[in-house]
Order: C-alpha cells, then structure tokens, then sequence
C-alpha cells in the first residue's frame, strides 16, 4: 500500500478544528467546559491552532473511573481525557486520519466505525447462517483478554508508519499513544480507532492467508464460519500464532463449536438457522427495566426502555414487543 502524505496541515486547518469543536461537543453542551469553549469559539480555535501548528501540544493527564459497562454491566476503567484542548485535538486528528484507516480496512471489521456496528454484524451473521450452510456449519470464537491495556504501543507506531509519510502527523499520533502508561485508554476518541486498526493485519491475514470465506470482527471478538472442523482448528492454531505475535493473548473461553446444534451467541443477539432472538442477559435486564417502569413512569426509565425496543424490533421477539411495549405511553413519557 502507498503511504500517504501531506495529512498535517489538514488537521490543524481552523476549518477542521472549528468542526472537530462541533463534534467533540456532541451531547455535552451541559457541561461548564464545553459551554466556555462554545462561549470563545474564535480563541479556543486560535489557540488549537497554535498549539498544532507549533507542535507544541502535550496530552493532559486523565480523569480516571470506574464503571459498569453495558447491558452486561462489565466493570471497566474510563480514562477521560479534558475536554478543552485534548478531545477537541483527538477529533481533530481522526477528522482527517479516518480515511486513511478505512482504506485498507476489512468490509466485516463492525466496531466504532460510521455506519457499521451491531445491526450491521447482525445482518452479515444471518446472511451467511441463513443462506450458505455448508459454508457455516462450524463456528470459532475467539475473544482477546484485556484488548485494550495488552496493545503494544511500538507494534502500533510501526503499523502507523507503513501507512503514513508525514512525520507531523506521526509525532502526534505517537503523543496520543504515549499519553498513557499501558495500552491504549478506553475513553480516548482515538483509541477506539487505533485498536481498530491494530488487527488489521490479522483481518487480511484470516481472509486472504487462511482463506476464509466467512469472518466478522466487533474490536476483539472474533467469529469464523467453516465448512470443515479439522480445518477450523489448525486454522485456530495459526490465528493464535498471529495474534501473539501482535503482543495479545486469546482468551481461554475460545470455543469451536457444530451450529446444529449449538446456537451462535454474538452481539447481543442469538443465530438460529431461521430465527433471530435476543441474548437473556438483555431480555432479563428489559424485564426488570419494565417492571421498574410500571411502578412509576419517569422520563429516565421511558428512555431506556426505548432502548431496548431497538433489539426488539431486529429480532424475532414479536412476544417481547406484545407484552412490554406500549409505544405510545413510552414515546410520551419520554419527551
């Protein structure tokens, strides 16, 4: 592939970093920080400017928490960068670094990427188990421990310089990088990217190399459909290898499994050859979120309980709609 140059100028254009400004703020225009940098748009533009052009950034440090992510409520450490110049300087980057990234990324890579995510996983999944069975009789999941803190931050620079020429844009990329002390932070804008593009090569690797026909990655879970078992797990040996390679170590629970007679657990959702229905984690969580609902009807729980209606409505819970969801009380309690 040919390197690209000539991107850093590009990122501190005051153009960009007034829209890197817009995006950055999405859904926190509440917060004091974000309502000054809105309030003096005209100096904190400037600045930025000066800031990149001069080279003269330096990430501060992060905010730390713990939360529980997800349907799942999974623990997870946040490292939330300063909103005013960082997240603004992170947008600003990705702006103009995003292409490049897309180019050579795999058409069923699904995670934080525009336009691809969990319903578009969800449609690749059933198209494969509905209409080529032979070719998806036997699936392999895979799962990487600790994806995030295990990515090698040389491995990653590496893979940024055979792509990029521009040594500017490099130097704030491996600034970004080396913000951290170990891995890549979950809550950085960047880093979502970044660890994207960390198994690109594994993607081309599984699909080119090993020539599978059926492979789809969300961030680090991994799934591969097959025809042949024996197959599957000599392929598993060598996507292994791979993968410690990158630094990373596969989780234990990998599993190889005969879709049969086994359903595919994936993305919140669970594959049959004909149907598609929610994971029970999910559906227990929305039955508890209802039964909360209907002890008092707050706009909080109106909310989330419309959240769940988006799994509902791309799965075959006709039931689940039938008994917990009466739209219209749900859309009026919600605004």
């Amino acid at each position: 592939m040919k390197r690209i140059g000539y991107l850093y100028e590009k990122v501190y254009n005051r153009t960009n970093i007034r829209y890197a400004i817009q995006r950055a703020s999405k859904g926190k225009k509440k917060k004091p920080m974000v309502k000054w940098v809105m309030a003096n748009e005209l100096l904190v533009v400037e600045t930025i400017h000066k800031i990149l052009k001069e080279k003269s950034y330096i990430p501060s440090p992060y905010f730390k928490s713990v939360i529980k992510d997800g349907l799942s409520k999974k623990e997870r450490i946040i490292y939330k960068p300063k909103f005013y110049p960082d997240q603004i300087i992170h947008w600003c980057l990705m702006l103009v670094l995003k292409d490049a990234l897309m180019r050579g990324m795999y058409h069923w890579n699904c995670a934080s990427i525009p336009n691809r995510g969990i319903h578009y996983a969800k449609r690749a999944c059933e198209k494969w188990i509905r209409h080529d069975k032979k070719n998806t009789k036997y699936v392999l999941k895979i799962d990487i421990k600790k994806y995030y803190p295990s990515i090698n931050k040389d491995i990653l620079k590496n893979k940024f310089r055979r792509i990029l020429k521009d040594n500017d844009m490099l130097w704030l990329i491996d600034s970004i990088i080396d913000s951290h002390d170990k891995g890549l932070p979950i809550g950085n804008y960047t880093s979502q990217w970044f660890a994207n593009f960390y198994l690109q090569d594994l993607d081309h690797y599984i699909v080119e190399k090993l020539q599978v026909k059926h492979m789809i990655r969300y961030m680090d879970d991994i799934v591969i459909f097959h025809s042949n078992k024996r197959k599957l797990k000599r392929m598993f040996e060598d996507i292994k290898s791979k993968i410690e390679e990158e630094g990373l170590e596969i989780k234990g629970n990998w599993q190889i499994f005969n879709l049969e007679y086994r359903n595919l657990d994936f993305c919140g959702f669970v594959y049959l050859r004909d149907k598609t229905f929610i994971r029970k984690r999910i559906t227990k969580n929305m039955r508890r979120t209802w039964y909360r609902f209907n002890k008092s009807h707050t706009q909080k729980k109106a909310r989330r309980m419309l959240s769940y209606y988006g799994w509902v409505k791309h799965s075959n819970s006709y039931v689940l709609y039938k008994k917990y969801f009466n739209l219209k009380l749900l859309k009026e309690m919600s605004k």
